[in-house]
């Protein structure tokens, strides 16, 4: 055996002892040889996504606002989820670079958490262009958080679960410790991403079918798109750690997290009530109860968990508009003729 040849048997031997969270065995910066070759396929589909808010043009959804084409009703479902998203993907972000990052040991998932989290920094990029755009208060969109209560407990449910991952003392060395970091990635991926970010998703792009704010709506797509990528490397990693951890994935636990799920569930659908107080043209609140459960059970299954309402799904539409997010090449339909948000005359 040649000195290469044991040098890449050697190096084989240690990716099999790669581990996605406390491995002791592996240096997190040594890449290759690729282990978890999902998290490195994930990282290479969201660069091929890559885009940027300021290549989408806001002319029209300008003109629109400042005309009497919206009723209030859809004025406010517009200015809740600005109101909403605005601080949510930073949460997410927060959450990424000061939590998970920290406690997965391989440097494959770490390599696409990065990239997450530049992607969390477009999409808040994105609603301050739109507040840009449309001229809106600033400090009344990011401070919705604090003072809309359908907001702010959506916002409280995931910040709890950050709070327990950045104690000074915390470790996943425990089987304690490590539940509650599985914990917090549920908390994120499958219910922030996966379940509080789909009614907004629902009601600004119903908008954007009717041609209505399509600026917004075109931008809320490519959001969308990355969300389906962030929801599956979180899976992918949910699902990970638990095969190398099964005893974390006691019936207790997860009859916890199913009940956290089910909280989330009421949370948002309170959201959305508070979001469509009397509806609007094709959405109402009691849809998106049906909407939010179809969801969880959805996530539910991804987990290995029991769906828990089996209500059907009242915008079929949606699912089209991911798959067609996944086809539409970006760069071949963006708008390249367009004013700045800093130049759009007011007056």
């Amino acid at each position: 055996m040649t000195v290469n040849t044991k040098e890449a048997t050697a190096s084989r031997a240690k990716a099999k002892d790669k581990r996605l969270i406390n491995c002791q065995t592996v240096d997190v910066n040594q890449l290759m040889p690729l282990k978890y070759k999902w998290a490195w396929e994930h990282y290479l589909n969201g660069c091929a996504n890559h885009w940027m808010p300021t290549e989408v043009s806001m002319a029209k959804d300008i003109e629109i606002w400042k005309s009497n084409q919206l009723s209030e009703a859809e004025r406010l479902v517009i200015m809740r989820n600005l109101g909403f998203f605005s601080t949510a993907e930073s949460l997410v972000a927060n959450n990424i670079t000061l939590a998970i990052y920290k406690y997965v040991t391989n440097p494959e998932c770490r390599q696409y958490l990065l990239r997450q989290a530049f992607e969390e920094a477009i999409h808040t990029h994105t609603f301050h262009y739109i507040v840009e755009s449309l001229n809106l208060d600033e400090g009344e969109i990011f401070n919705m958080y604090n003072e809309v209560s359908a907001i702010s407990n959506k916002d409280k449910f995931e910040m709890q679960l950050t709070e327990d991952i950045l104690r000074e003392d915390f470790t996943t060395q425990t089987d304690e410790g490590a539940q509650k970091f599985l914990e917090n990635l549920i908390g994120f991926y499958i219910i922030m991403e996966g379940i509080f970010f789909y009614s907004g998703f629902a009601m600004i792009l119903s908008l954007h079918r009717q041609n209505k704010m399509t600026g917004i709506g075109e931008q809320f797509q490519y959001i969308l798109r990355d969300e389906t990528i962030h929801l599956n490397f979180g899976i992918d990693l949910i699902n990970g750690i638990i095969e190398e951890n099964p005893q974390l994935w006691s019936s207790e636990f997860q009859s916890y997290i199913v009940d956290k799920i089910k909280e989330a569930v009421e949370l948002e659908v309170a959201y959305a009530e508070n979001c469509l107080p009397k509806g609007i043209l094709g959405l109402s609140a009691p849809m998106f109860r049906e909407y939010a459960q179809y969801i969880a059970d959805r996530r539910l299954e991804r987990i290995g968990l029991k769906t828990q309402y089996n209500s059907k799904n009242p915008f079929p539409w949606m699912s089209e508009t991911i798959d067609l997010g996944k086809e539409k090449n970006f760069f071949e339909t963006r708008v390249t003729e367009y004013q700045s948000s800093s130049t759009l005359d007011w007056n």
